[in-house]
């Protein structure tokens, strides 16, 4: 089956008793029980939930896992997965990851004992640098949130399956309609669903899937315990956004290979990051294993002035955090996804005052472009 298909008929479908073609939104915390201790698949909605259900199905036949989980934000999911570990272990991640996960990383886990070490994962031999006696787990983000970098997944997987560490890999860029991190050797797979799979700015949830039962089991207990777990009708939003995932994802993309032409020839922007660019540095690496390079793109202007002269400027770009929506969207990461990351560490990382990233919407790429355009002009 296609992902298109996929994204429509897979996981549960409507509903059987009734012939409801979509999954109902049961809004319900408990359940009646035949006797005690005894029930009839549900007993308690932080446990499961069958709205809730229908979309773990869902994500885990599209991302061709053994079982998925639904939480109430990307961050949750992230927490989830990292509650796997214990105190004394030692991630490996990517260096430019989203500010949200560098903070957990830093400022919250660590206090549990938690170490994690950051480090260019496009580059694979700086990962096997890294590994030491206690490393559990290699964590990549690619393409990485803001600088677009692109990570082997499935030789950084090699490289973790011999040391006997598990890959995570954070796919919010990616989707499901672009790459699939299981299928190149990850153990789990991270979404934000608010992004690209929500995709129309009224959701707020987080994904999860693994492809091992064993991990899967440790998972839902930590799901069921901790309780971050997403409710229906947030549920049930996010399941009738992934029935478009496919054909958004195209036309967003058509949309930003449109603008990286455009930004590529003008002579104020000083550098364009985008996978689908053959000069970028991992361009090859993207072409294989994605079926497409996405609608994030990152540009430097030059300095933070004209960074936010040009974000009052734009019309059609809207200025807010978030990506992966219908409407386009317009940021400075160092002022505002990644304002958590010290100064200096997103000066050595590219993470410069001048960087705008820009989440390319559904609407016309000609109106776009006219819209940089006249702002950069003025």
């Amino acid at each position: 089956m296609k992902k298109k298909t996929q994204f429509i008929h897979g996981g549960i479908v409507g509903d059987e008793k009734t012939g409801a073609v979509s999954v109902p939104i049961y809004q319900v915390s408990t359940y009646k029980q035949p006797a005690p201790g005894k029930h009839t698949g549900y007993e308690y909605s932080r446990t499961g939930n069958p709205t809730r259900h229908a979309l773990e199905e869902l994500i885990k036949d599209i991302e061709d896992g053994e079982r998925g989980f639904a939480f109430g934000s990307g961050m949750a999911s992230m927490t989830a997965v990292m509650m796997l570990f214990r105190q004394g272990d030692h991630i490996i991640m990517t260096d430019d990851v989203y500010g949200g996960s560098f903070r957990l990383m830093t400022k919250v886990l660590n206090r549990f004992g938690l170490e994690a070490t950051f480090t260019d994962t496009s580059e694979l031999d700086s990962i096997e640098q890294e590994i030491r006696e206690n490393t559990k787990a290699l964590f990549l983000e690619s393409p990485t949130n803001p600088l677009l970098k692109v990570t082997d997944i499935e030789g950084a997987a090699t490289i973790a399956r011999r040391h006997g560490l598990l890959t995570i890999v954070d796919n919010t860029f990616g989707t499901p309609y672009w790459q699939n991190p299981l299928a190149l050797g990850a153990d789990i797979v991270l979404h934000s669903a608010t992004k690209f799979l929500g995709g129309h700015s009224d959701v707020v949830a987080g994904l999860a899937v693994v492809k091992d039962r064993k991990l899967g089991d440790e998972l839902h207990f930590i799901q069921n315990a901790t309780g971050g777990v997403l409710g229906p009708q947030d549920s049930w939003l996010l399941m009738r956004g992934i029935k478009t995932l496919g054909i958004r994802m195209e036309e967003h993309e058509r949309n930003a290979r449109s603008i990286v032409e455009f930004l590529a020839h003008h002579d104020q922007i000083k550098k364009v990051y985008y996978p689908g660019l053959e000069g970028h540095h991992n361009h090859e690496i993207a072409k294989k294993q994605s079926r497409g390079f996405g609608s994030m793109i990152s540009f430097d202007v030059g300095n933070r002035e004209k960074a936010e002269k040009l974000l009052t400027k734009v019309r059609l770009f809207t200025l807010a955090e978030s990506l992966g929506a219908v409407e386009s969207l317009i940021s400075i990461p160092s002022l505002m996804t990644h304002a958590s990351i010290p100064a200096e560490r997103r000066k050595a990382l590219g993470i410069t005052d001048g960087l705008i990233r820009i989440s390319v919407g559904l609407e016309d790429s000609d109106d776009l472009i006219s819209d940089l355009q006249q702002a950069l002009d003025n």
